[in-house]
């Protein structure tokens, strides 16, 4: 590794005028986990780390039941995972931050800076996409906010421009009898890369869904809203026929990859087998709520 400035700002502005004066040249870095393997391989040599990890807003867990939740990008995963707010209005993003790496990896890592990773096989992306969260983005030119289904644009490219920063995500409160589950296959029996991931969340009306978002990772260049596998399942009953539909659209959406953890047709399979599951397991929890 080479020379590296490390910088710690306290505050959100400090940090935007950091990234501003060092441009392309400076990285924020929210846990580490992902960058510093990069900067032992060379893929990313800056001069310049910014670390967000003492800024509180970027550290909160805030909800609300009318405005939702605000979520810290630089909140760590195992905080997340312990926390009582996150597992009891968003059960599908808490797994999904409980499954990046071991314990001592959530320790470190955040959901905000794997959303800012850019892979499209990461695992909260697609709970994020599920449950509706838009990222808090702020710069120099003031501040913006982006669906988190547009926020990954390629592998390893995001949205966010030079001298921004992801402050927060951002989730609608749940309406009641909603819920949201989060499920992957990974070759291994822990800490791998997801072969697919899926997350869903529904609104029920007794049997019937009066809303619903159905996440997709790893099949295709970039996290993908599966928009019409959701609104195939608005208004009608959920049933087997309903499901079966909605995973099949999922599947007819995900546009993956042969490489040697999984062909394009397995690929394409096991999405439409963890759409069901997901939206079996969301149902049933929000039939509880």
């Amino acid at each position: 590794m080479h020379a590296i400035n490390y910088e710690a700002p306290s505050t959100v502005e400090q940090a935007i005028g950091l990234l501003k004066s060092h441009g392309e040249k400076a990285r924020p870095l929210c846990g580490g986990t992902d960058l510093i393997i990069q900067l032992r391989a060379g893929v990313r040599r800056p001069e310049y780390i910014i670390d967000v990890k003492n800024i509180k807003e970027m550290r909160q867990i805030s909800f609300d039941a009318k405005n939702g939740l605000r979520l810290g990008a630089a909140v760590s995963c195992i905080e997340i995972f312990e926390s009582e707010v996150m597992r009891r209005n968003y059960p599908g993003l808490t797994e999904a931050a409980h499954l990046i790496g071991s314990l001592q990896i959530q320790n470190r890592a955040s959901v905000g800076g794997n959303l800012c990773n850019g892979s499209p096989a990461a695992d909260s992306t697609p709970a994020l996409i599920a449950v509706g969260a838009r990222a808090r983005l702020v710069g120099p030119n003031g501040e913006r906010e982006v669906s988190v289904e547009n926020f990954v644009v390629s592998p390893g490219r995001t949205v966010i421009e030079p001298g921004e920063l992801l402050v927060e995500l951002l989730v609608p409160a749940p309406a009641a009898h909603t819920a949201d589950a989060y499920l992957r296959l990974i070759p291994r029996n822990e800490m791998d890369i997801a072969i697919v991931g899926v997350g869903s969340s529904l609104t029920l009306d007794g049997d019937k869904v009066t809303a619903a978002r159905i996440g997709l990772g790893a099949v295709a260049a970039t996290p993908l809203l599966a928009a019409k596998a959701a609104e195939s399942l608005i208004g009608k009953k959920l049933d087997d026929s309903a499901i079966d539909t909605a995973a099949r659209l999922a599947s007819d959406q995900a546009a993956p990859i042969d490489d040697m953890r999984g062909t394009i047709e397995y690929r394409q399979h096991v999405t439409g087998v963890l759409t069901r599951r997901t939206l079996l397991i969301a149902a049933e929890r929000a039939r509880k709520k």
